[in-house]
């Protein structure tokens, strides 16, 4: 992964509703959400959150489909997960605690 694409999806979530956005696509998991949905259980006005969700899809951490009337938001699962590898690759210098440090960050979840 390059690091403009790190830098770009970071910038995406270094925003609160961006935030709050990404994160509750993430718990809504493959089904993802309508924006009618997103915007009811977060708070945020439809033309704020619009913005919102054009800028974590061009970051490439969100999907956007149409399904007949309705556009359907995911989480980028793929694109979180490199994002995620690029900011621990070198974790522990190599050492076998980055083994240990990913299993603990696991059991927190």
């Amino acid at each position: 992964m390059e690091q403009n694409e790190v830098i770009k999806a970071l910038a995406a979530l270094a925003q609160p509703v961006r935030l709050q956005v990404f994160r509750a696509l993430v718990v809504a998991g493959g089904d993802g959400l309508t924006p009618g949905v997103l915007s009811e259980t977060l708070g945020v006005p439809a033309n704020t959150l619009s913005f919102h969700l054009k800028e974590l899809v061009n970051a490439g951490l969100v999907t956007q489909e149409r399904i007949s009337r309705n556009l359907i938001y995911r989480a980028a699962y793929e694109q979180m997960n490199r994002v995620l590898s690029f900011l621990t690759e070198n974790c522990c210098q190599g050492a076998a605690c980055a083994v240990e440090l990913q299993t603990d960050i696991c059991n927190k979840c």
